[in-house]
């Protein structure tokens, strides 16, 4: 990774957090809340991937058309972010692998 590449990272993740903090603030509370949990989860593409972008458009989206974020997402915060990820890798999965010496035999809920 070279200078420009991570010059360039920094210039889309402050583009990024900008849009976050454009959204009404019960959308901002919820993104933070998710993104506390999926960075605990920890999706192996999490940080390089659409995910976070996705959710942002998402909420731009319902902010738009009025509507409250736990109307998009439901009450339930940690289980919307689950079902996101449900076909993910994450470091977990990656870990439970490297000790067990088989792929896929770990099971979220």
């Amino acid at each position: 990774m070279g200078i420009q590449d991570i010059i360039e990272g920094k210039k889309q993740w402050r583009a990024h957090v900008a849009r976050v903090k454009a959204l009404p603030p019960d959308y901002q509370i919820v993104y933070k809340e998710m993104q506390k949990y999926l960075f605990k989860v920890g999706p192996i593409d999490l940080a390089d991937g659409p995910l976070l972008s996705g959710i942002v458009d998402f909420f731009e989206e319902g902010a738009a058309s009025g509507k409250g974020v736990l109307e998009l997402i439901g009450e339930d915060v940690a289980a919307f972010c689950d079902d996101l990820i449900k076909d993910t890798p994450t470091y977990a999965d990656a870990y439970q692998e490297s000790i067990s010496g088989k792929p896929g035999t770990t099971e979220r809920h």
